[in-house]
């Protein structure tokens, strides 16, 4: 076999560096367009309200019913009717009426749909008049409850 002299390649350094460099190019040219990708597709603030500061694919996270801000008191109210009462259980939502002393006039809402936290049992002596039910409501509504609760009859309706 004869003897070849090496084959070099003139150039060569150049040529891969400029392969390097389109392929920093290319990934920068990709990082770019998925940038812009997630920012059109996040929330925009100011669109929406208050979706748009949940993040997209997470569920949502807040408390059904209840205001951020708000707290609750337990406000023990008695209600005329003690078979009414009996029918409620811990959980339940009630609206609370208020209606006059001799039971004519108009009635009013006190508080719209309250949770009942406790219900306990009912007293032996029929002089009590009604039954107890403890109700979870803002230290507003709780103050309403008791002023009618010594000037009126009050009673619940399920909601």
């Amino acid at each position: 076999m004869p003897h070849f002299a090496p084959v070099r390649v003139r150039g060569g350094r150049r040529v891969l560096h400029r392969l390097v460099a389109h392929r920093r190019r290319a990934l920068a040219a990709g990082l770019a367009v998925t940038a812009a990708a997630l920012v059109a597709a996040g929330p925009h603030p100011g669109a929406g309200g208050q979706d748009a500061r949940r993040a997209r694919g997470h569920p949502v996270a807040d408390p059904v019913g209840e205001r951020h801000g708000t707290r609750l008191v337990a406000a023990p109210v008695r209600i005329a009717d003690a078979g009414t009462v009996r029918l409620l259980r811990p959980g339940d939502r009630v609206d609370v009426v208020a209606t006059g002393e001799g039971g004519a006039g108009d009635a009013s809402v006190i508080a719209r749909g309250v949770r009942v936290t406790k219900v306990p049992e009912p007293e032996a002596d029929p002089a009590a008049g009604g039954a107890l039910v403890v109700v979870s409501v803002p230290r507003a509504t709780a103050h309403r409850l008791v002023g009618a609760g010594t000037t009126e009859r009050l009673a619940v309706t399920l909601c």
